[in-house]
């Protein structure tokens, strides 16, 4: 089984959200079960400046604007997986995010820059570009892949099957209708049973419409998707795939996240050694200038600074926080309004509150090793990543019960805690309110070191490996691979 991986992200190389980190784990996984794996990456710097032993597949030429764009293989740095990198030195050899420039503007450019990566996937399925390897399955990620679909459509040799996976359905590439004419497809699929949608185009339409399979990453996420609440408009077309949409849970990568060999950590531990979780949280206040206190319920947050992630709803929940002598310990970035008004909290109340703007994944380790609750109060939620190391790292989860949030929490009520199955707590209205309950009664319980101690034990229990998801999706790659192939 040969299966193509496009994407735009790949921990650790560069990494704006969860996509990396699947895309960094789950082409291992599928090796491990036996699979042929390869990725198809942009040649961004992070990329091209790291990818191992490259060596030039083609020639491709003048395309989507670039002057010179070159196939390479090579090997990522971190693993075994090869990965085919798009040279494309106009296009991609630039600062700034993947997709915005240092003031945070989109590139104006975008829609050329993915154009060409979908383009690249679609002909290496077709066989046209790497004449030693040709994929049975090309498999999409997100909307800057989404166009390999649309290609792989308009060029009917193609016997590869392929799949679509949304990871963020709120993302959507959308590009002026202007525009159409740069991606040298037939009109017809300018039209509204394909890449138009209200009068522009939608690179994520194109793998919702084209894509043999479409999945998501979370099976509760799958069905969010086809309603008005959280189909971002796209509902119609996702209902209109009926049985074609499924979810698989994403996973943890155990080799990144695991407190037993956590180098980022103040003091390893795991569930047999669970006391020194304790030091962790010492060096955390320490570190961050909170009151050292053992008894103080800390709540940590790794998050993008958004109203999607539910952090204005932390930021309304301040108050009851702080009339306790619970902390919270914030890194993130995001919304300018939402960062002044954090670290203003911080400044105000700095034994209780400490915040740090922007990203670090060292430090994001050590905060979710250090603190008690992992707060991800999302309005929703394809899977969630941070609730899943917060389970590993024996930090329990608070969550709202959206998405992937609701398939990986169970609730900390008494029937739950009575049969050992509780794991976090979770709450369901997107209010402050809401949230301000689930939080007191996990500072109750947390008085009780048993139960406690108990819910932190059935949380590191938890198997989110990522072997089971790989299993799921190699199913799925024989059940569209035509007969003579599966």
């Amino acid at each position: 089984m040969r299966v193509l991986h496009v994407a735009a992200e790949i921990f650790p190389l560069v990494k704006t959200g969860g996509l990396a980190d699947v895309l960094g784990a789950l082409p291992q996984a599928l090796i491990g079960q036996g699979a042929d794996v390869r990725l198809l990456l942009p040649g961004l710097p992070a990329i091209a400046d790291a990818v191992l032993h490259q060596k030039t597949v083609c020639e491709i030429g003048p395309l989507f604007g670039a002057g010179r764009v070159t196939l390479r293989l090579g090997q990522m740095p971190y693993s075994d997986v090869p990965a085919y990198v798009v040279d494309a030195p106009y296009l991609y050899r630039r600062a700034g995010s993947p997709y915005q420039d240092g003031t945070g503007a989109e590139w104006a450019d975008n829609l050329q820059r993915f154009a060409l990566l979908g383009w690249v996937g679609a002909h290496l399925a077709a066989g046209e570009l790497d004449a030693g390897w040709l994929p049975d399955v090309m498999h999409a990620h997100d909307w800057h892949a989404g166009m390999a679909c649309a290609f792989m459509a308009a060029h009917p040799p193609t016997q590869a099957a392929s799949v679509f996976t949304v990871h963020n359905l709120a993302y959507q590439g959308l590009f002026p209708s202007g525009d159409f004419p740069l991606l040298g497809l037939p009109s017809r699929f300018m039209a509204a049973s394909a890449l138009e949608y209200h009068q522009q185009l939608s690179f994520m339409k194109a793998g919702l419409k084209f894509a043999g399979r479409v999945t998501t990453v979370s099976p509760t996420y799958a069905r969010e998707m086809a309603t008005h609440e959280f189909g971002f408009g796209l509902d119609g077309v996702i209902r209109g795939r009926g049985g074609d949409v499924s979810g698989v849970l994403n996973g943890v990568d155990g080799e990144v996240w695991d407190p037993a060999k956590d180098t980022a950590l103040a003091a390893r531990y795991s569930a047999a050694q669970l006391s020194r979780k304790s030091l962790c949280k010492a060096a955390l206040q320490a570190e961050l200038g909170l009151a050292t206190n053992p008894a103080a319920l800390l709540f940590g947050v790794v998050s993008r600074l958004t109203s999607q992630k539910g952090l204005d709803l932390v930021l309304a929940a301040l108050p009851a926080l702080l009339r306790g002598d619970a902390q919270l310990a914030l890194q993130g970035t995001g919304d300018p309004a939402l960062e002044a008004a954090f670290v203003a909290a911080a400044k105000a109340h700095p034994a209780q509150v400490a915040v740090r703007i922007g990203y670090d994944e060292v430090f994001a380790h050590r905060l979710i090793g250090g603190a008690d609750v992992i707060l991800v109060p999302s309005r929703f939620e394809p899977c969630g990543l941070t609730q899943l190391y917060g389970l590993r790292y024996g930090t329990v989860p608070l969550v709202r019960r959206v998405g992937g949030l609701a398939d990986t929490v169970v609730d900390a009520t008494d029937d739950a805690l009575a049969t050992d199955h509780a794991t976090g707590f979770t709450f369901d209205a997107a209010t402050p309110a809401a949230l301000e309950g689930a939080m007191q009664r996990a500072a109750t319980l947390f008085k009780r070191t048993d139960p406690w101690q108990q819910l932190m034990l059935r949380g590191m229990a938890q198997d989110f490996s990522w072997s089971g998801a790989a299993r799921q999706y190699m199913a799925l790659y024989n059940a569209i691979l035509p007969r003579d192939k599966g």
